[in-house]
Order: C-alpha cells, then structure tokens, then sequence
C-alpha cells in the first residue's frame, strides 16, 4: 500500500502526503503551485470560475472530466490528470477553444473566462458536438456577470473551426502509461489526520477499522462544503471514488445496479432508457462539473431531507444493499430514521442501489426550486402509478422538502388506490396530501406555499398523464 497519492499534474506526474487532506485542490493549485488561472469565485461548486479538468483511464480510454476544484479534496486525484488552463495553450499557440473565445468576444472582465474556457475543453476533448442543447448543458455550471452568454454560446460553437486535435492528442499514449503505473490502494498519515484510498472492496473491509472518527467520501460535494463554508477540519477520510467495486450500472434480472460510488454522469444512458424522468431530474440536479463527481450512493446517504435522488427511487420501491460486518438489503423507504440520520451503523456503508424496472408503470417526478438548473429543491416529488382500465391498482407518492426525511404520502395512496383515475379523486386526494405533511417555513418556501406546490404537482400529474403529454412554462 502507497504511502503518498500520485497524479499527473498538466505534464508532470506528482507524488504528494505533505498536503493537509483538507485540502482542496482549487486551494493547492493557487497557494501551493502557483497555478493561478484557476479562481474561486464561491467556494461551493455553484459558479464554475474554479473549473478545470481531470482525465481517467477508463476501458483504455482517456475520458476528459471538467469538476469544480473548489469542493474536490487534493487527495481525490490520485490515478488521475489533472489539467489546468494554463497548460492548454501549445507553446505560444492558442488552443482552439481559448482562440475561439477571444475571436468571438467571449470575454469582458476575465474573471470567469477560465472556468468558462475549460468547460470548453472537456466538450472539445470529448468530442461533444455543440449543439444548442450541449452547450447548453455543458456550460450550465458556469456563471457569467458581463457577456450575456451569447459571445460565450457562439465561441463554444464554433471551436472545432480552430482545429480538431491538439497537443494533448500527441502525449495520449504517454498519459495513459503513467496513469497505469499508479498504485492503487493508498493511507496517508498527516500530523493528525488521515487518508484512506482503497482500491476495492476487499481492501476497504478489511482497513475500515483501523480508521476512527472517519468521514466516507465520494465526489464530496457535499461534505466538501464543511471545510469551504462552515470552516471545519475533517479528521478522517475513506474515499470510495476509486474502488472499482463500488463503480458501476449494470441491468441484471429486472433490475438497475448502481454501485454507491458511481458518478451519476455514468447512470444517464442507461436510467434514461427505463425511466427518463429520473435521468432529465439528474440534469437539472447538478451543473455538468457536479453530476462527473456526485454519486446517487452519496446523495442518498447524506439523508438530507431534500436531496433529489431519494423520493424518485423510494416511489420506484428501490432497495439498498448495506455493507459491513455482514450484508443486507433493505427498502430504501426503510433508510431514514430522521433528520440526517439512517440506519448505517459504524463501520457500514452503503454498497449497491436496487432499482426495479417495471415498464408497465407511469413514473413522473417534479422539481421545484427556485433556479432552473443547479439547485436546491424547496420541494420535490415522484410519482408511480399502475392503472388499468382506469382504476388505480397502485400509486407510490413520495416527497422531499416535506419533512425531515424523504416521505411517503400514505394516506393520500390509501385514498387513491383502486380508485378510478379521474379528476374528482385527483382533487380529493389533495386534501388527504395536505393532510400527510407539515412543512417548515425556510429560506427556500414557506410551509403554506410548499402544501399548495405539493397539492398542485398532483394534479398535474393527473393532466400529464391524461393528456399524454408534459406541462411546462418553460
């Protein structure tokens, strides 16, 4: 086992265990190496002004990754690339994105320019063509105050005019024999604090209780946030980002396997081709540079009472797969205890999600918030209804933001199942919804306005459903 994580920074490969592992690497290229092109403009993954670009091997293939290195912890790198904006250029040779962009006027006071520029990049390298809906998709993790977007939209168009391979293209086989080199089970030890990097699961099970006090890390995207906002130091870490046995979707026997640390970026295909609305709720989730790290298996765990992923999986009657001393599966309506807290005892965690496909089913989920994309949810609900000749032989409705965990709406199923699915059940099932829940007033809703919301998303579905049809004001 390594003693020191490496990664390849630009060009250069670095070995590292002298870096606080609070560290982020936003923080590590400005104040340690000098890199900086790199801003903060947030410190909370929202504006992409600290945007840069991580390159994995993955099936002998090097996939282009843009992350916010304002909530990604300098230890994460290990087996990876690491590409900065200022390694971009060829010598004194603009790459076709930076060209691009200073071509079309896509810059005004710079600030953001970087982050805007590597996103472009990961599109470029990806071979992602720029359509308006992938610019659209790519760049939405990225804010900018002065240009009005349209100089940015047109650069990201037209950068394939400027070039289709680059310098990177030429040291792809170099990069990828480094990267192969790299060991991959790592424990640091610095002054007081630790950090684990099992490669496996065997690796992990077989560690995890020589870790005390130890925090379990994905693409912390959340956890990060404890060391950005709130100013605290983690004592410990086990990061699950590079255990290739938690790294997964696969359709085995009926059902979707996702394996806890998977990024939700490698969940889209496959859940857009059984349930979609899960896959277009995951777009709107998270900019581009959080869903490449994020993880459902995380989000999940955090059991924060808005947290997307849960009520849309809760209402499909997924299951969870726990590990630690010994294995077991368990509902996920059973996961939640209260606020924050689940049923993983010490040293367990959470290793597989089990969703059920049935394609007989009508599955819809709705987000509300007060930004389109990238944010928080003031309340978010699924439905999945089976009906036949127009009678209700089941409905799971399930809401976040409505209590202090992801809840069921058990009476309103109770009133509509075997019901005939018409509008007078529909109106009277919202008074039985209103009923179910007892919201808080808070920064994102008040407690009047998410029962009304809530009520409402009902009856929506209802029209959707019966108009086969999706209602939008957008």
């Amino acid at each position: 086992m390594s003693k020191e994580i490496s990664f390849i920074l630009n060009q250069e490969l670095v070995r590292i265990n002298d870096v606080d592992p609070n560290t982020t690497v936003l923080n590590y290229l400005r104040d340690i190496k000098n890199l900086r092109g790199t801003k903060e403009g947030c410190a909370s993954g929202d504006c992409g002004a600290c945007t840069a670009v991580i390159v994995e091997l993955i099936n002998d293939r090097l996939v282009y990754k843009s992350i916010n290195t304002c909530i990604m912890f300098i230890y994460n790198l290990h087996g990876k690339q690491l590409i900065t904006v200022e390694h971009l250029k060829d010598n004194t040779k603009l790459h076709p994105v930076q060209k691009s962009m200073v071509d079309y006027g896509g810059s005004q006071c710079g600030f953001c320019t970087p982050g805007f520029i590597m996103s472009m990049f990961s599109m470029y390298k990806n071979k992602i063509t720029p359509t308006k809906k992938n610019i659209d998709e790519h760049l939405a993790g990225n804010l900018c105050r002065c240009t009005g977007y349209k100089p940015i939209y047109i650069a990201t168009k037209n950068m394939n005019k400027y070039g289709k391979s680059d310098h990177f293209s030429k040291t792809e086989k170099k990069i990828k024999n480094k990267l192969k080199s790299i060991n991959n089970n790592v424990a640091i030890s610095y002054l007081d604090k630790e950090f684990f990097i099992p490669s496996n699961l065997n690796n992990l099970k077989e560690n995890i209780n020589e870790y005390k006090n130890f925090k379990f890390l994905s693409g912390g995207t959340d956890l990060a946030l404890e060391v950005t906002k709130k100013r605290k130091s983690i004592e410990s870490f086990i990061f699950l980002g590079n255990n290739n046995d938690l790294k997964y979707i696969k359709v085995v026997d009926n059902n979707i396997l996702i394996g806890g640390a998977t990024p939700i970026n490698d969940t889209i295909n496959i859940l857009k081709k059984y349930y979609p609305a899960i896959a277009d709720m995951y777009m709107r989730y998270g900019s581009t540079q959080i869903r490449n790290v994020a993880t459902i298996g995380g989000n999940i765990a955090n059991a924060s009472p808005i947290g997307d992923s849960a009520p849309a999986l809760i209402s499909l009657d997924s299951s969870v797969t726990i590990e630690g001393n010994k294995t077991k599966i368990i509902k996920l309506k059973d996961f939640f205890i209260s606020y924050k807290r689940t049923v993983l005892q010490k040293n367990e965690f959470l290793k597989e999600i089990i969703i059920p496909i049935d394609k007989n089913s009508i599955f819809k989920c709705y987000k509300i918030s007060k930004r389109f994309d990238d944010d928080i949810s003031a309340v978010f609900m699924a439905i999945n209804l089976k009906q036949k000749n127009q009678i209700i032989n089941k409905i799971s409705i399930t809401l976040g933001g409505m209590a202090e965990i992801p809840k069921k709406a058990i009476n309103t199923e109770k009133f509509l199942n075997r019901k005939k699915f018409n509008y007078n059940n529909i109106i009277k099932a919202k008074e039985y919804l209103a009923d179910d829940f007892n919201p808080i007033n808070d920064m994102r809703a008040s407690k009047k306005y998410r029962k009304i919301i809530s009520q409402n998303l009902l009856e929506k579905f209802y029209y959707e459903v019966t108009n086969n049809k999706t209602i939008s004001v957008n």
